[in-house]
């Protein structure tokens, strides 16, 4: 049995291939980029085959670079985007460029969709909502709009899914990107007949099911040249990356909860049952882990929010970063410091792009609310932080009603500022744990799903020899008590605003 596992992370700008011991630790790392073709306003299109020559080029420069004889490399398993459409024909040609999770053309075929099951009854069966993003909807415009690619279709994939037929010849999926088609029974955990029925495609090119935790087959020949990896490795098929995530971040049983602080941010915990909410802001994702839930809550825009503040109000601080060789960030946590729980008086509300969970308001708008004279920078600062944390807030509220939340592992690029890993400890009220490494959950979550596949890990529970924990934030009782009322009126901000917003450009 080899001494590694190799684990590739297929995200929207690149694949990083992240090389672990058995014993847990990181030994290095590589991306190879690859682009992404928007066009047509909503339309974001990738090609599978720099997916897989990234892949190619990944494994064989840190495979050199580390200078590891492949053989010991003991199984391979991924991380990757999901809610894609990539078609493929009987030799795993793909047949047109992937539609990925980004593109939002399926309108009129979610819309079709509609007409026929209420967003209720389809929420209940694939345990998210029926919209554009998934892939059962994008496969459907194919069939409207490219009907000889559609006929020629053997099987849709997504990204992991494809590298995984380049490395053993063999067509499958698991669960959770099973769950991103959103053609999926979230119960049974197989496809769902009746919205396949609904929306009107093959079920046969839909790929075979099957456990994260299942071995595909071993690296062909082919692919070992290609690659540089050993033929025979044992290939695992692994999970989305939004879920394999949940494994990197010790997210293994119920009410352990993590959240993901990047461009986007989410909170997810992990449960016994899907987790259903009246109102439909939040979905739920089948988990890695065989027999476990990833109820989840996204919203549009966390960090980028922040970066906004960097690029159009704080230009100051990032002047003085550049001379000082420091990051804005730096700057911008000083002065939000100065500003204490409530921003003395300023509502942000951070839905610049629109918004997902929890308002499911693609009109939402951002707003600056309360402004007074007597307001400082610092206060302004501050707001876009705390608006931020208090939306996440409210999806972390519908998760508590059915799974008892006390602490919550921070990572993404948000979680590096101390300030705002206080102000999630207050706003959540909740122990905050910081562990050394923000960026690499979705490749833990890999490595460890991989480790299990192959028969190296009894159980996920050796993600504990992974994670290694760098700090842990208490929340402030004076804090909490304050942020009390501010996030009441946070809510009430946006409903008063809710039907402004629908009239704006």
């Amino acid at each position: 049995m080899g001494k590694y596992i190799l684990a590739h992370d297929l995200g929207t700008s690149g694949d990083k291939a992240t090389l672990f011991s058995e014993s847990g630790k990181l030994l290095g790392s590589m991306v190879s980029s690859y682009d992404t073709f928007y066009f047509n306003s909503t339309w974001a299109e990738q090609d599978a085959l720099d997916w897989w020559n990234a892949v190619c080029r990944s494994s064989k420069s840190l495979i050199n670079s580390l200078k590891i004889n492949p053989a010991e490399i003991a199984v391979v398993s991924f991380s990757g985007q999901m809610m894609g459409c990539l078609c493929v024909d009987k030799k795993g040609n793909p047949l047109r460029r992937s539609i990925i999770w980004a593109d939002q053309r399926a309108q009129r075929q979610a819309e079709q969709i509609n007409e026929r099951i209420s967003q209720k009854d389809f929420y209940h069966i694939a345990g998210h909502r029926n919209t554009a993003s998934y892939g059962v909807q994008k496969l459907m415009w194919v069939r409207d709009n490219e009907p000889e690619i559609y006929e020629q279709t053997y099987k849709t994939l997504n990204a992991k899914d494809f590298i995984v037929f380049r490395l053993t010849g063999k067509f499958y999926t698991e669960y959770s990107d099973g769950n991103s088609n959103a053609c999926f029974d979230i119960l049974n955990l197989k496809w769902s007949d009746r919205i396949i029925e609904y929306a009107g495609i093959d079920p046969e090119k839909l790929p075979e099911l099957k456990p994260s935790t299942f071995v595909a087959g071993g690296v062909t020949g082919e692919a070992a040249k290609a690659t540089g990896l050993a033929e025979g490795t044992p290939v695992v098929l692994g999970g989305g990356d939004g879920v394999t995530a949940n494994v990197g971040s010790g997210s293994i049983s119920p009410g352990k909860t993590y959240c993901c602080m990047g461009t986007s941010a989410w909170i997810t915990t992990t449960s016994e049952k899907p987790i259903f909410d009246e109102e439909m802001r939040t979905v739920t994702w089948a988990h890695v882990i065989p027999g476990l839930y990833a109820p989840n809550g996204t919203m549009q825009y966390a960090g980028g929010a922040y970066s906004w503040l960097k690029n159009t109000i704080c230009k100051m601080e990032s002047y003085d970063a550049g001379l000082h060789g420091k990051s804005p960030y730096d700057y911008m946590n000083e002065q939000v410091e100065k500003s204490p729980a409530g921003a003395n008086g300023i509502i942000f509300l951070p839905y610049l792009l629109g918004e997902r969970a929890p308002r499911w308001n693609p009109k939402a708008r951002g707003a600056f609310i309360g402004l007074k004279s007597e307001n400082q920078r610092s206060d302004i600062l501050r707001s876009v932080l705390e608006g931020i944390t208090m939306n996440l807030s409210i999806i972390l509220e519908i998760l508590r009603k059915q799974v008892e939340i006390n602490e919550i592992l921070v990572i993404g690029g948000g979680a590096k500022g101390a300030v705002w890993r206080q102000i999630m400890a207050d706003v959540y009220n909740a122990k905050i744990i910081v562990p050394a490494l923000l960026e690499e959950a979705g490749s833990m979550g890999a490595a460890v799903t991989g480790g299990v596949g192959a028969g190296l890990f009894k159980d996920f529970r050796v993600i504990d020899k992974f994670l290694e924990i760098n700090e842990i934030r208490l929340p402030n009782k004076d804090s909490v008590a304050a942020y009390g009322p501010v996030k009441e009126l946070f809510d009430e901000c946006y409903f008063a605003l809710e039907k402004v917003f629908a009239k704006m450009i």
